[in-house]
């Protein structure tokens, strides 16, 4: 008999952590764990407030609802489907079966990647904050080997902002260091175009979210006449039919799409868009969503066997003081997976 439960869990960040949104302390999480008399499978439900589509006071409700139809026999792919405006406790279902059907736990995929014979670049995350708390971090992630590096803007001024920039492509050229910004929607419809060909001169792979998501026609103007690749993110949150991922894609034409499991429906809603994604010669990469290091474990795993050459978004373990021990590091800006090193899974 197959039993069902789940546990709420607050991350608590080392430090404060800032984005366009605001100042991030902790971050609430859940995990769902199955049970039978044979194994155990634990899965981890996401919740990003204030950015997930199922950021919803029923969200709880929702839950139990789960591990009780569980307990009734209802299927996985029944529930996945009954979960569609629960994307991340889609993701969660999925990685609980996974785990339950696995050899061990927390080996959902097997490969080279699980085996520690091959490791994913990743890029290194700047989180916004003052300019001397920017320039220390861009200074840590470039000492840690970082040859792709991140930098969230929109919090602070644009000037201040180009001012880090510039000072990485004095020191490094773009065929040393890529750099990536993510503005989170932080620039108006009006001023964006001038800021991105601003942006430009200093030969940036790309930009995330420009403008704020769900206005179609700005961000197909912007990704028309652009002078480097916008990549859309939150534009994708809370679009769940293939026939409404086409539209969007046909209509933004975006030269990049990135995945976050937990918002988008787990593995299942990530191959989608990436099917999508091809057919609209669109590229793609796949970013952690602060999750603990059960949900990061999955997504890496999952994101290994896609084969993708970019660096990915994959470095948010070490945020959290109180995050699960696991097998997975970051080391000269790759993540590995270590399998001497053992899960403490103690919920």
């Amino acid at each position: 008999m197959l039993e069902a439960s789940f546990k709420k869990y607050t991350l608590h960040f080392k430090r404060p952590s800032g984005t366009s949104r605001g100042i991030l302390n902790t971050k609430e999480t859940y995990f769902l764990i199955l049970k039978n008399e044979e194994n155990i499978g634990v899965g981890e439900c996401g919740l990003l407030r204030g950015l997930s589509i199922d950021d919803r006071p029923d969200y709880e409700e929702e839950l139990n609802g789960v591990c009780e139809n569980i307990a009734l026999g209802v299927n996985e792919a029944d529930l996945y489907v009954a979960l569609t405006e629960f994307p991340s406790i889609q993701f969660g279902v999925e990685t609980a079966f996974k785990s339950l059907h696995s050899k061990y736990p927390f080996e959902l995929f097997p490969s080279e990647f699980t085996l520690c014979q091959a490791s994913i670049p990743i890029n290194g995350l700047v989180w916004m904050g003052d300019k001397i708390f920017m320039k220390q971090q861009i200074s840590e992630k470039l000492k840690e080997g970082f040859i792709c590096i991140k930098m969230k803007i929109g919090a602070i001024d644009f000037k201040t902002e180009l001012e880090l920039l510039k000072s990485i492509r004095k020191e490094f050229s773009a065929s040393e260091v890529e750099l990536r910004v993510d503005a989170n929607g932080a620039f108006s419809s009006k001023e964006a175009l001038e800021k991105l060909k601003v942006l430009s001169d200093l030969q940036l792979h790309s930009i995330e979210q420009p403008i704020k998501q769900g206005q179609w026609q700005e961000m197909a103007r912007l990704c028309e006449e652009t002078p480097f690749p916008i990549a859309l993110d939150e534009e994708l949150i809370g679009i769940f039919s293939e026939e409404e991922k086409n539209k969007l894609l046909i209509t933004i034409k975006p030269q990049f799409i990135i995945l976050k499991p937990s918002l988008i429906g787990g593995f299942r809603g990530s191959d989608s868009w990436i099917k999508l994604a091809e057919q609209h010669n669109a590229g793609w990469w796949i970013t952690s969503a602060l999750e603990s290091n059960v949900g990061l474990n999955a997504i890496s795993q999952y994101t290994f066997t896609k084969n993708s050459k970019l660096p990915q978004g994959l470095g948010t373990g070490s945020l959290y003081t109180n995050n699960i021990d696991s097998p997975l590091e970051v080391l000269n800006g790759t993540l590995r997976y270590d399998p001497t090193v053992n899960w403490n899974f103690q919920i």
